[in-house]
Formats: C-alpha cells, structure tokens, sequence
C-alpha cells in the first residue's frame, strides 16, 4: 500500500473514531440530560433562557407546604411543614404554636401558622417576595410587618369575613429570579396582590411582568427613582430617593455647614446610582458641590487609597450611597476615615452590621431612612410589634406593614386585582399605617418625609451602639 493511500486509511479511521466518540458522548447527554459540559441540551437551553427551571421556581414559592428559611427551624416547625403538605392542618397549628412558644421572633411560623388556620376553607392570598438567600435579616424584617398584619386582620375576622393567606417567594434578590418568581405569582390567579421586592433592581425587573398582568405589587423597600411612574400598577410605600437625597444635602448645609463631599456609589446596583444621582442633584441646587465620586464596583477600588483621594481634592464630607451588597466595603471607607470626616448615608447602611463593626468609628454618622421606632411615640405600632415579636422592629418591617395595610384596604373595596389598583389608584384612598396615613401619589409614590437618624453610643443594641432619631 503507498505512503498516500496508508496516510488516506488513517485519516478515515480517525474520522470514523470520532464520529464513534461523538455518538457515544450523544448517547451519554441524552440520557442524562446534561451535555458534555454540563449544561442543558440545546433544546432546553433554547426554551429555558433563565437560570431557574420552573421545578426550582416552585421550590422557592410556600404557603406553608416548604420551609423556606431553614436556618435555625425548630423541630416543631419542620413537623409543622410536613404536616401542612400532607393537609393535616391541626396538627400543624399545634406545631407551629409550639415554635412560636420557642422562638417568638419568627415570621415564617406565624405566618404559616395562620394559612393553617384557614386550611382550605376561602380566604384571600397576597404574596410577599423576599430576599431569603441573598438578605436574611432584610427577608425576615420584611416578613415580619406582613405576618402582623395578616395576623391583626385575620385575629379580627378577616376581610368582611374572608381570611387573609400570605404566599411566601424567595427570589435571592436577583432580578433574573425575581422576574420568573413575578410571572409564576402572576399565572397564580388566586394571588391579588403582591408585598415586594427588595431591591429596587429585583422590583423593576419583576414590576414589567406585574403591569403585563395587570397584578399590583407594593415594594415597601425600593427607592430608586426610576420606579416612580412604570406603571399604574407598581406602588410603594417607601419615599423615593429624591427624598432621602434632598434631606441629606439640607442637612450637611444647614447643620454641618460643609459644601463639598465625595460620594461612594456601587453602579452595579440601581439603587445606589439613584441616590447618588438626586444627592448630586440636589447639592448643587443649594449651593453645594460632588468633588469626586467613588465606585465600589470597580475592581480595583481600595478605601485607603480613595479616601486620600477624596481628602486631596477638597472633600469636606463623606456620602455612603452604599447598596446591601458593598456594605463591606462602606465598612471599610468608614474604618479609614476614623472619624476624621462627617459621614452620610441612605437607608441600605442602616444595619445591624454598622453598629456592630462600625462601632466607635460610625458613631454620628448620620442617615435618612423612611421611618424609626422611636420617632413616633403617638403610634401604637411599636408597642403592638414589640409584644408580638419580644424586640424592636426596622423601618422596613413597618413599611412591610404598610404595604399590607394598603392592600388589605384594597381588598376590602373590591376584591380582584383590578379592584385593588382602581382602589389603590382613587383620590380619596388612605389606610392606617405604622409610618402614619399611607396615601399614594399617580405616580405609585408614596408622599412622605424621611426620618434622618444618628449613630450613637446606647444598651438599646447588644452593640453598644444604636440609630437614634434627629428631631
């Protein structure tokens, strides 16, 4: 045989070869599911273009049947879900009463406490999307001011007689999630109103499917700018950062007598941009002046290097428009600073992380937020949420809250999902919150003033530190 036609038999045993391979690696991934890298077939990828597959959606979607937070669970509420799954709802309320006896501090159990309650008799279910993987604190405070509510109404009758059902979503603050938690919610059609999300970028992802389907979600913690007006069906009954903004630049004129400050911003995150942009905004509308802005998204950013920078060009005041996600490296820009520059902030800082890091260094940082305990001793709400939870509650529980009031107040004028946005939507609507009368502008705003707190040495905290009101 020549050289040529040898070389022409080799290369047809090698085609051969890997055509062979190929159909074995075919044959591997079809059964498996999986291809040789292991992700979907094509097929699948093709008409499942998001990270979650409709199986794991619904795991992250429970109205009592799945514990969601698992974390920390009693052994009772374990019992309790299974209990719930198999239908077996007295069993469950023992259960879930027997927890609560243990750790009174839990929404989760209250709230599926009273979904058992109800069973299967008719009741009305709103749905509340939270951050449980991503912000447990953040979730659980949320989840808080709507397990009061729907307890306080169903403890009092319920909505003209019909039982209130909360439905619990974790989206992990992501907007890809948050966007497939909205369309599973949406195609729900016992679900007539929604209590969420988090971030204003989960909230804005999930709120093009809420308008599409015509379903009304309440976001009691977005405050970006670029929610107000999506859509007749988006409200929220936090301020917008427009607010926030406004009474920081105020504050470091009037009270601090400082016209220049270096802003720290995350622009990964929507939120964080938003309050930036108004704060800048605002600042020089009254006279003052952004010498350097600061990205925490960059990869190379450094608190060291930047605050010497911020120093160097004049900066008199330091801004911490920090979202959940650079609450590190906030932390970090306060440690450098130590004290030497009066610091300012939005609602994102104010965490327990701050008082117990910060610690000394935080101390008279001052921040605009939407509501505080403590700022209003006429309400009744802090006492009410004191006994039922054994602590004090944030501002976004009692935001939570409110966004539960509006809607219950919506179901009681009609209850559909088109009856609660008209209802919502009406001139002369108004509900009892905590933060006070709960009233939305056409926007889907809500039209009320920010509380700016402090940082200050106190045993209100297991710190040594706490937020304090500034009158």
């Amino acid at each position: 045989m020549s050289q040529k036609n040898e070389t022409a038999v080799l290369i047809l045993s090698l085609l051969i070869t890997i055509g062979l391979a190929g159909a074995g690696i075919w044959w591997l991934t079809s059964r498996s599911g999986t291809n040789f890298k292991g992700f979907p077939p094509d097929n699948q990828a093709l008409s499942n273009k998001s990270p979650q597959s409709e199986q794991s959606i619904e795991q992250r979607l429970s109205a009592g049947n799945k514990l969601l937070i698992a974390g920390g669970a009693t052994a009772k509420k374990t019992e309790a879900v299974g209990a719930i799954a198999s239908g077996k709802y007295n069993a469950a309320i023992s259960d879930l009463q027997a927890s609560l006896n243990t750790n009174r501090n839990d929404p989760e159990a209250l709230i599926y406490l009273n979904n058992a309650r109800i069973g299967d008799r008719k009741s009305y279910t709103i749905a509340a999307a939270v951050p449980i993987g991503a912000d447990i604190n953040g979730a659980q405070e949320i989840l808080r001011g709507v397990a009061q509510a729907q307890n306080e109404i169903n403890q009092s009758g319920g909505i003209s007689g019909t039982p209130l059902k909360v439905l619990i979503a974790n989206d992990d603050n992501n907007p890809e999630i948050a966007s497939q938690i909205a369309s599973a919610i949406a195609n729900n059609s016992e679900v007539l109103g929604v209590i969420g999300h988090f971030s204003s970028d989960a909230t804005l992802a999930a709120s093009k499917i809420y308008q599409q389907k015509q379903l009304v979600a309440i976001s009691p913690t977005s405050t970006s700018v670029q929610l107000s007006g999506v859509g007749n069906n988006i409200f929220r009954t936090v301020p917008s950062d427009r607010f926030a903004a406004n009474a920081l630049s105020r504050y470091m004129l009037t009270k601090l007598q400082k016209k220049k400050a270096a802003v720290f911003f995350n622009s990964a995150s929507n939120y964080s941009k938003s309050l930036k942009s108004e704060f800048t905004t605002a600042l020089y509308g009254d006279g003052g002046q952004v010498v350097s802005e600061f990205d925490f998204a960059k990869g190379n950013f450094n608190a060291a290097d930047s605050f010497k920078s911020a120093i160097a060009q004049g900066a008199e005041v330091i801004v911490l428009a920090a979202n959940t996600a650079t609450l590190d490296q906030a932390l970090q820009v306060v440690q450098v600073n130590a004290k030497r520059l009066p610091l300012l902030a939005g609602d994102d800082v104010y965490t327990a992380k701050i008082l117990q890091i910060g610690g000394a260094g935080a101390t008279d940082m001052v921040l605009a937020v939407p509501w505080h305990i403590l700022a209003d001793p006429q309400s009744n709400f802090p006492q009410t949420s004191k006994q039922l939870w054994n602590a004090e509650v944030s501002w976004r529980t009692a935001l939570a809250y409110d966004a539960a009031q509006a809607l219950i107040a919506g179901l009681g004028r009609n209850p559909t999902r088109t009856g609660i946005q008209q209802a919502l939507s009406a001139s002369d609507f108004s509900a009892k919150g905590a933060s006070g009368p709960i009233r939305f502008l056409p926007s889907g705003d809500r039209n009320r003033a920010v509380q700016l707190v402090t940082v200050k040495p106190g045993n209100r905290t297991s710190y040594g530190y706490e937020f304090v009101p500034i009158n």
